[in-house]
């Protein structure tokens, strides 16, 4: 090979056609196709309708590859189709080019055989991937040709072809490099590409998908990628009344809100201290009397979740329906809707001393700064819980908590952490600290608030975002970036979403 002294990424113009050509047909000089290149006319017309899909890479100032390609609505091909569907045949050739497609469509990708070797077709891949991101497309998509078919065919099923390729059990030199460009086989494509002796005849649809791809006018208000969490560690101590506490409440609604907060987070049973006045009660008979201002804290969140545009997540309190008692929580939107969670797994000493009983609903709720999750500190205990929650898209899980000992903190803390790695997601904790000698079954609180991330190179290398001095009030600030988890979920060191044995287990609600 010569020497080289330069390498360029342009847009084909047609003053490259002539070599073009030629270096099409020196490409698929084994290959018997009923055309081994495209007319003038055709690069002609697939420049004027889309010239930035159309990409030619030279060294040495010699043209060495080419990747053609146009734009599509995914939908309108979503079910088996040809390589002359997609390009339109005579006159209409690359009339299928729609220029407000959400897809890109590969039409052609080649290298010259004496640069191979060199990655250049990676650099075409990654021109393609940043136009996807640059133009907001869903991604790309291609019938990919499996040359070395025709040598297994009496004995294998593309189907059965394509799983011994994944597993390196068969070499194939194009299927084998567009699964490491992270492109997925989405179906067979039977007769897809006329005279392709060596596929037999078929091809693979293969995806690439943009994970910053935003649907268009899908919402008034476009989801924030970048979100700012403000977490409060709340002090335990006495109040005269609701009204005393609420004030409290609203200064750290205030105090977040001043640094332009998404979120406000309150601990669990952050209204504990209004017990004391029925401290000559029994302990359940006590909770109850608490569960009395439930609907008129919520109603105030509500409202000052509108005045200081905030989403708040409440904290947790408890609730009677019918005759049972519940630890609740609310999601208070700064739109002024709302959303309720419940505890699942109540502790062993909320049944003994309250009689308290578990919830049943979980779900992700959708918010202007995407999905989140609420569990309520013993439930981030449980690993199935916060993995239907990813499923459902959350990205971020809020976990309110009252721990009384520093080993019930480290059991949530620790839980919490891990919640975070394993779902690729962030994990916001808070909690209460102080003291409530006058309150029965309340009597010390022990919390470090705290931000986890993924444990990976975009992130902390402990997966420590922020974390809150121990057991002291204070506020916590922390900004998480949502598309970082996507560059996660698909370029990872590890990918524990992905890489799940879903053929061997499955999650579900009942």
């Amino acid at each position: 090979m010569q020497n080289i002294e330069n390498v360029e990424l342009s847009i084909l113009s047609l003053d490259d056609y002539q070599e073009l050509k030629t270096t099409m047909i020196e490409a698929y000089t084994n290959v018997s196709l009923a055309s081994a290149y495209w007319e003038e006319q055709h690069i002609q017309s697939l420049i004027s309708k889309f010239p930035e899909g159309q990409i030619v890479i030279k060294v040495n100032n010699q043209l060495a590859g080419c990747a053609l390609s146009i734009r599509i609505n995914d939908a309108d091909f979503n079910d088996a189709h040809t390589y002359d569907d997609i390009t339109g045949t005579g006159k209409d050739t690359f009339n299928t080019h729609n220029d407000d497609g959400d897809t890109l469509y590969g039409i052609d990708v080649f290298i010259k055989a004496e640069f191979r070797g060199l990655r250049l077709g990676r650099r075409l891949y990654d021109y393609r991937k940043e136009l996807c991101e640059r133009l907001n497309l869903k991604g790309i998509t291609f019938g990919g040709r499996i040359p070395n078919y025709h040598k297994y065919s009496n004995e294998l099923s593309p189907k059965q072809y394509i799983d011994k390729v994944k597993r390196k059990e068969i070499h194939d030199p194009v299927l084998n490099f567009q699964i490491s460009n992270d492109f997925h086989p989405a179906r067979i494509l039977k007769g897809y590409l006329e005279g392709d002796k060596g596929s037999n005849n078929y091809a693979v649809l293969l995806k690439w998908n943009n994970i910053y791809y935003e649907e268009i006018n899908k919402k008034e208000v476009p989801t924030k990628m970048l979100v700012r969490l403000g977490l409060i560690q709340w002090q335990m101590r006495p109040y005269k009344n609701l009204d005393e506490l609420m004030e409290q409440v609203e200064y750290f609604v205030d105090a977040v809100a001043g640094y332009r907060s998404d979120f406000a987070l309150f601990p669990e049973f952050f209204n504990a201290p209004l017990m004391a006045e029925n401290n000559h009660l029994s302990e359940p008979q006590a909770i109850r009397e608490l569960a009395k201002h439930t609907e008129t804290i919520v109603q105030k969140f509500t409202d000052l979740a509108i005045s200081y545009n905030i989403n708040i997540i409440t904290g947790s309190m408890p609730e009677i329906i019918g005759d049972r008692l519940y630890n609740v929580g609310y999601l208070c939107r700064r739109d002024g809707t709302k959303e309720r969670f419940e505890k699942l797994h109540v502790t062993p000493d909320e049944v003994k001393v309250w009689g308290m009983d578990g919830g049943s609903q979980l779900q992700a709720f959708d918010t202007d700064c995407g999905k989140i999750g609420v569990l309520i500190c013993y439930d981030s205990e449980f690993p199935e819980l916060s993995r239907i929650l990813a499923d459902e898209g959350m990205d971020i899980l809020f976990v309110p908590f009252l721990t009384d000992t520093q080993n019930g903190y480290s059991r949530v803390r620790n839980c919490s952490h891990a919640r975070a790695i394993e779902n690729e997601c962030y994990v916001a904790i808070a909690g209460g600290v102080g003291n409530l000698p006058k309150v029965h079954n309340m009597d010390i609180q022990y919390a470090q608030s705290a931000v986890f991330t993924p444990c990976d190179f975009a992130f902390p290398a402990n997966g420590i975002k922020a974390e809150a001095t121990p057991n002291t009030e204070m506020i916590l600030i922390a900004d998480v970036d949502i598309y970082l988890l996507r560059e996660l979920n698909q370029f990872g060191s590890v990918k524990n979403l992905k890489d799940r044995r879903t053929d061997l287990f499955e999650l579900r609600k009942r």
